[in-house]
């Protein structure tokens, strides 16, 4: 039975709130307490490539690399119908499913491979983005010497806001960070089109998966940790 949009949105308004509630913005890793993030050895990033002039259809891609070398260990790449609309403040409803199931699938063939983080968007410098009230919501960060675009973080679960934005620092080797950069590889894109029964271009969305929970950044998405579940 197909859900009218404007119950599904009040649904994910409510699933919003429940998550809001849930969320811890401080440090609960060793790992994330240790200058050079010693215990660190996995981080992951996830993209969703849509077909071009199709906003249905689309490819769905996991990397995993090594910690702090950057080095890939894991890929998977698959196309996806989407099935959710479209609704400003809600991507996440629309776009995590696809990717979360990819996270599914390396914890099912190969769990050892599991990203402990997934991957964020300096260098060094940044500044807060605020709301009217003051409250922060992440930062923005120039990531490279070589970079004048600056790339935003946002806060994730279990884990605060400035390690998060560390962490995102120590993962660019160039304006975006490996994880997500690696998975844009046109070599990569290509694989997934080719894959494709639509033989189309591919249009990439910067897509960031935190293991626990979707956070928006401008154009961003982070995921942080160890699990699916807010514990």
């Amino acid at each position: 039975m197909v859900v009218p949009e404007e119950e599904l949105v009040l649904q994910w308004e409510r699933e919003q709130v429940r998550l809001r509630d849930r969320v811890k913005e401080e440090d609960t890793e060793d790992w994330q307490r240790s200058p050079d993030f010693s215990g660190l050895e996995r981080v992951g990033g996830v993209d969703l490539s849509f077909i071009k002039g199709d906003n249905v259809n689309a490819c769905a891609h996991l990397v995993v690399l090594t910690y702090p070398h950057m080095q890939q260990v894991y890929e998977d790449c698959k196309m996806v119908t989407l099935n959710a609309p479209y609704v400003a403040g809600f991507l996440g409803f629309r776009e995590a499913p696809p990717l979360l199931q990819a996270l599914e699938r390396l914890k099912s063939e190969q769990p050892n491979l599991m990203p402990q983080i997934n991957t964020l968007q300096k260098s060094g410098d940044s500044f807060p983005l605020a709301t009217a009230s003051g409250k922060v919501l992440g930062k923005a960060l120039r990531s490279s010497q070589r970079s004048t675009k600056p790339v935003y973080v946002s806060v994730g679960h279990r884990i605060s806001l400035d390690t998060a934005v560390k962490l995102t620092h120590t993962c660019c080797l160039y304006r975006v960070p490996e994880p997500i950069r690696q998975e844009l590889n046109e070599e990569h894109q290509l694989d997934c089109e080719n894959s494709s029964p639509f033989q189309a271009d591919l249009l990439s969305n910067k897509v960031l998966i935190p293991l626990n929970i979707l956070r928006i950044c401008v154009c961003v998405y982070m995921c942080v940790c160890s699990d699916y579940t807010l514990v």
